[in-house]
């Protein structure tokens, strides 16, 4: 989704900034309003049942009011020699374990009161101050946009989680999954940083889906940037469709799997690095 949002000096490499302050109103609610009793505890990721992520989500929801709304910043904190994904993977598992006596009725009333508030914090933010950094964009401070964008991702992203737990297809709407995979494709100059080509050298991501669209990463004398295509001969097009774009991205599949399914023109070793693409903390 494209936006008239002005682009912050030092983030122009990031691409077109995209606006989501419409888009999150609760929407998880329908999915779980609907959920039969039996549908908590089905499996829903790796060790999670599908309250167990629900948890996790109003454990998002609890951790950003506090922190960018309230100010708050009590809280746990990394331990010595303890990476960022090491910290996120463990504050998550005990706030989910600290939650297991919270019914599923309780659970559903309280995310949809708190991510209301959530809703209307996102609405109000400024898109172009400084935010939390996005780890796989490889930007600290991000722009709020980009922070933003992220989150409603990761919410998206828990929702399919949760729909396939059930045995729903994913939500292929394009109103959202447009900008999922909009936001996702904004990791391709980090995926990309270590790769060496001359100065100019372009790479073009092809999604083709009515949510899908083309990202064209260039080769600049400090790294590589997100811009619109301008006509020039990519040194290598890469051809997806959406479903295993964002289960790539989301680590849902691997690129080995997706690579058996893309569709490559031009350089292979630069294809092949595109599809080492990580859009979430892994």
């Amino acid at each position: 989704m494209k936006s008239p949002l002005s682009d912050a000096p030092g983030h122009s490499w990031l691409g077109a900034p995209i606006d989501v302050r419409s888009l999150f109103a609760p929407e998880l609610m329908t999915t779980l309003r609907g959920l039969a009793s039996a549908d908590w505890g089905k499996a829903a990721v790796p060790g999670w049942t599908v309250r167990d992520l629900a948890v996790h989500i109003l454990g998002d929801f609890y951790g950003r009011l506090a922190r960018d709304r309230d100010g708050h910043r009590d809280g746990p904190g990394p331990a010595p020699d303890e990476t960022l994904e090491a910290f996120i993977h463990r504050i998550n598992h005990e706030w989910v374990d600290a939650h297991r006596r919270v019914s599923p009725a309780a659970l559903t009333d309280t995310l949809e009161l708190v991510g209301g508030q959530v809703s209307r914090y996102f609405e109000a933010a400024d898109p172009d101050a400084q935010s939390l950094g996005v780890s796989w964009a490889g930007v600290d401070p991000a722009p709020m946009w980009l922070d933003s964008a992220r989150d409603f991702t990761e919410f998206w992203t828990h929702r399919q989680q949760i729909r396939h737990a059930i045995g729903l297809d994913t939500d292929a709407d394009p109103q959202f999954l447009s900008v999922v995979l909009d936001t996702f494709m904004r990791a391709l100059p980090h995926t990309l940083r270590e790769v060496t080509v001359p100065v100019d050298t372009q790479v073009q991501v092809l999604i083709d889906a009515p949510a899908g669209g083309v990202w064209t990463a260039t080769a600049t004398g400090g790294g590589w940037s997100l811009g619109e295509p301008d006509g020039g001969h990519p040194a290598a097009v890469v051809r997806l469709d959406a479903e295993t774009t964002w289960r790539l991205c989301t680590r849902g599949i691997q690129p080995d799997t997706a690579l058996a399914r893309v569709r490559i023109d031009g350089d292979r070793q630069l294809a092949e690095t595109v599809c080492q693409i990580v859009s979430i903390v892994y």
